[in-house]
């Protein structure tokens, strides 16, 4: 991805660093140690979360051209993944060592954050030192998730909505030997449980999710609170104690749970809660039921960028202040009430996964708004083209002062609603509107331009106006349904940078657009150290050289709540690890192709042979009439089929359009105005 020298020789004379940029895109707030840009102005990553290694995206990048493979793509960074399963538990450890906690940590992967087998299987790889554990929320989760205890001990925590059958295939798991613990989430899953273990004739180990008073915080605040979802409320917990008291089962109560959201923002929120539920913990104690793990769900928020406008983007602690809360809010209340402290478990899903993954995608084209500045002036311009032909001249003065420029903005503003109107009544041709047109896109670019310049506090209406107005619009070959899901659904925001000339300043202000025909398909905020967060600053395309966006943090949920809209499917999959003894510090493990336009077609009940047949009977009909040849009818119909096994995605090396930059209405060459 080399750029020629006169664009090297711009980015110096800019003084534009990569430091620059990565102040600009905030990277130290959401790299969390594992990503930076490096001195060659690269996107890169470091593995393990510190000094040892690094690995430059844009070298990843040329080696996935040279083998071919089509973009999008999204990578793996296995030894990220394990980074994280290390930093989770060795922060608990070391909150357990100050605190003199007389207990242990155990944590488990909830499937559902991530349920792709390449994922729960590193993930236990790396946590089997620790005693990692699993958590699962449906029978599917169930299932996939039981094959996985092959160590003696292993914790698999089963929370969600259970019927019968499941509740059954606990039980034979429990009488397997297996540490399966079903999470009570409301009374008549208890009762359900009790009657199958009485027909089986077996004593259940089990755990109840309870309602706390304490809510949490930031957009998943109603997962906790006495209105959630799932749980029990302090009397229907009673109740169930009692009645294993009453079966002298006491003992089945084997843990205690709880959740108050996912990515929580604020500690405090999570040390109230903390405390709320040990002291539940301490009463039972107290009473004689051997509580032995207290669960506190997940919640272990990820920062997705400071400075977002959103407060969800980020979180007020870090990964060692989290364990710390958690070990000394429990061991504090404990002590007090002098009871035993639990096995703590939690739920970190987001914490591990997010990181691992970036998604890589093509910029196919940039669409500038408006016409060229190259204007071609009619042979008798009207009286509206003469006008603004005079403004853009005196635009060009560069002794005008700011309050001249804002005084043309308002001009140029009525001639163009003018033209409209006469127009629309019939007194403007086509061909005069158009250059109109030009001439308006022409000058407010250089308005806008002058303005910035000019550096006006507080920014002028006007300004703001503009550039709104002339964001451009780059086509990315990706699909928001599908990729970054949330950012459609719940408004979540990802960090997004280019992954190459991190040392030029970028020039242009972009919208990103997807390839969906739906107007949401786009990425409406952005994370940046700008006040204005509605675009992403991006590069110019010069149309020789691909130009890649990076989508960061993209490891949790987004893999698998993808939308298939318009048919688009799973893009390519890269597994990278890194190695140092390679040149360049990483090797590829796996590819794993993209969805192909046969098995997206599958999914919504067509399938080839039919579609092949059908398409058959068509070609067949226009030969017979005369319309084709039977040559060219077998040429359009091997063509069609060839189709199927195409990725869904735009192959950029063909693509829509060149990588370039087009703009609306480019009429160039003629006279210059």
């Amino acid at each position: 991805m080399a750029r020629d020298a006169e664009a090297r020789a711009a980015a110096r004379e800019s003084h534009w660093s990569a430091e620059d940029s990565a102040e600009l895109y905030r990277v130290e707030s959401w790299g969390d140690s594992f990503f930076f840009v490096n001195e060659q102005g690269h996107a890169a990553v470091r593995p393990f979360g510190d000094e040892r290694l690094a690995i430059d995206v844009v070298s990843l990048v040329e080696e996935l051209e040279r083998r071919a493979i089509s973009f999008p793509v999204l990578i793996r960074f296995q030894d990220v993944l394990q980074s994280r399963v290390r930093m989770l538990n060795e922060a608990f450890a070391a909150a357990i060592e100050e605190a003199n906690y007389g207990n242990r940590y155990n944590g488990v992967y909830p499937i559902k954050v991530n349920q792709l087998h390449e994922v729960v299987e590193e993930v236990l790889e790396a946590g089997r030192k620790y005693g990692m554990g699993l958590e699962c929320g449906s029978k599917g989760e169930l299932i996939a998730c039981l094959p996985h205890l092959t160590e003696d001990g292993m914790l698999l925590i089963c929370n969600g909505v259970k019927d019968r059958s499941m509740l059954s295939l606990v039980l034979s798991a429990q009488r397997l030997g297996l540490n399966v613990i079903p999470v009570m989430e409301k009374y008549s899953e208890f009762e359900a449980l009790l009657e199958l273990a009485d027909a089986q004739g077996v004593t259940p180990t089990l755990g109840v999710r309870v309602r706390l008073a304490t809510r949490g915080s930031g957009r998943w605040s109603e997962s906790g609170g006495a209105r959630s979802k799932f749980g029990l409320s302090i009397p229907e917990l009673v109740r169930l104690v009692a009645e294993l008291e009453r079966r002298g089962r006491a003992d089945a109560l084997a843990l205690l749970h709880f959740h108050i959201g996912s990515q929580i923002i604020d500690i405090q929120v999570l040390k109230r809660a903390l405390k709320e539920m040990t002291q539940i913990y301490a009463s039972l104690h107290q009473r004689g039921v051997n509580v032995r793990y207290v669960d506190i769900g997940g919640g272990l928020g990820v920062s997705y960028g400071a400075g977002h406008a959103r407060g969800e983007a980020g979180v007020n602690y870090g990964l060692q202040e989290y364990a710390n809360a958690v070990v000394f809010a429990i061991k504090e209340v404990c002590d007090a009430q002098e009871v035993p402290t639990p096995v703590i478990v939690s739920e970190s899903g987001r914490a591990i996964t997010a990181h691992h993954s970036v998604l890589l995608v093509p910029v196919l084209e940039g669409h500038r708004r408006g016409g060229s500045d190259r204007v071609e002036m009619p042979a008798e311009p009207h009286a509206s083209v003469e006008s603004l032909a005079k403004i853009l001249d005196n635009v060009r003065n560069p002794e005008r002062e700011p309050e001249e420029l804002i005084e043309a903005y308002h001009d140029i503003e009525e001639i163009r609603i003018e033209s409209r109107t006469l127009f629309s009544l019939g007194y403007l041709e086509l061909g005069q509107l158009a250059t109109v047109e030009d001439l308006y896109w022409s000058i407010a670019r250089q308005l806008l331009d002058r303005l910035r310049r000019a550096e006006i506090d507080p920014t002028p209406a006007e300004v703001l106006e503009l550039e709104e107005k002339l964001t451009d619009r780059y086509l990315c070959d990706f699909s928001v349904f599908q990729s970054i899901l949330d950012h459609w659904a719940i408004d979540q925001s990802f960090p997004i940078i280019p992954i190459d000339r991190l040392d030029e300043k970028p020039d242009r202000r972009a919208v990103l657009v997807d390839l969906t025909c739906d107007s949401d398909g786009k990425v409406s905020h952005y994370i940046s150290a700008l006040e204005d967060k509605t675009f992403l600053p991006v590069h110019s395309l010069d149309g020789t050289q691909p130009y890649y966006l990076g989508f960061f943090l993209m490891g949790a949920y987004q893999d698998i709540m993808g939308d298939t809209h318009n048919l688009f499917g799973r893009v390519a999959e890269v597994h990278v690890y890194a190695d140092a003894e390679e040149p360049d510090n990483f090797w590829i493990e796996r590819v794993i192709p993209g969805a192909a336009v046969h098995e997206m077609l599958a999914q919504v009940q067509y399938f080839p042979n039919d579609l092949n047949r059908r398409m058959s009977d068509i070609v067949k009909r226009k030969i017979d009439a005369g319309v084709i040849r039977p040559k060219l009818g077998m040429e359009i119909l091997g063509q069609y089929v060839a189709c199927f096994n195409d990725t869904t995605y735009c192959d950029a090396r063909s693509g829509p359009a060149s990588t370039g930059e087009r703009s609306n209405g480019d009429r160039s060459g003629g006279e210059r105005a």
